[in-house]
């Protein structure tokens, strides 16, 4: 939809998930040698800006990133994501939230490629500045979750595929599930990140219903709640679902979560879930 703008929701707890998972599975594709792609289906700007009129209206950055900035007593993975995100911020203060490519920018190697889909033409116009003169980065004008099928399996038979969509459209849910389903035929060996947002359960658990019923092996579910599960509107919860995930990363998020969950739930209702979709 090209009425979504994330900047509303730039370093909400949501991207905290996201990213933090995210950076863990770069890491670990970056420590062989031999160059892998990162595919990006959604990539936004790259780059926000905490101080604009999108970010404050709403200020979701203060229970994400922003309270964390100043923490030293995080988790590892916690630590190395705002470690990441402040190297965006010159001087130390919190003004600039980096976007999945920007991310990805610092983590991947000169052997490694980007591949950045981005509809919105304002989001695009920024993206290109800010990774526009990055020769591994290749940014395309498309609606990646449609078209993003068709770069796998990469000649370097290594990566990471990362899908979020807005869900803006409740047919959003399926699409995704067909989108992935497709890719893995495709590209059965890649990793594949998958972020959803619970603002209905039900919606929710048929998606993770249907990944199930794919076949799809190897698939894992990380999720963080900052509230309990409502029928009033919001955000209340979000996952990531990783399909061939690096071995360590659910025992990183076993640390991760409930620390994440204590430290940005409101009013003592955090929540995580750690659950193997599929062996």
């Amino acid at each position: 939809m090209l009425s979504y703008r994330h900047a509303f929701h730039a370093g909400n707890f949501a991207d905290v998930l996201k990213h933090t998972v995210l950076v863990q599975i770069l890491r670990y594709l970056g420590q062989k040698d031999k160059a892998f792609c990162y595919v990006d289906t959604h990539a936004g700007p790259g780059d926000y800006v905490l101080t604009s009129e999108y970010a404050l209206k709403n200020r979701e950055f203060d229970n994400g990133i922003g309270r964390l900035w100043q923490r030293d007593d995080t988790p590892a993975c916690v630590a190395d994501y705002v470690q990441l995100a402040k190297q965006a911020n010159a001087g130390g203060q919190l003004g600039h939230y980096p976007g999945s490519p920007r991310f990805a920018k610092i983590l991947l190697r000169p052997q490694d490629r980007l591949f950045l889909y981005e509809l919105h033409p304002t989001e695009q116009k920024i993206l290109q500045k800010s990774l526009g003169g990055d020769k591994r980065a290749t940014i395309i004008a498309d609606d990646g979750l449609k078209h993003a099928s068709g770069l796998l399996p990469p000649h370097e038979r290594r990566g990471l595929v990362l899908i979020d969509p807005s869900y803006e459209l409740k047919n959003d849910y399926e699409s995704v599930v067909e989108t992935l389903i497709k890719m893995h035929k495709r590209f059965a060996t890649g990793t594949y990140a998958l972020w959803y947002p619970v603002v209905s359960r039900r919606r929710t658990q048929a998606l993770e219903h249907a990944l199930h019923r794919s076949g799809i092996a190897n698939m894992h579910l990380f999720e963080l709640g900052v509230q309990e599960d409502s029928q009033a509107p919001g955000m209340t919860a979000c996952g990531m679902l990783v399909i061939n995930p690096p071995w360590t990363l659910p025992a990183e998020m076993q640390t991760t979560l409930p620390w994440l969950a204590d430290t940005l739930g409101i009013d003592g209702a955090g929540f995580y879930r750690i659950q193997t979709l599929a062996e």
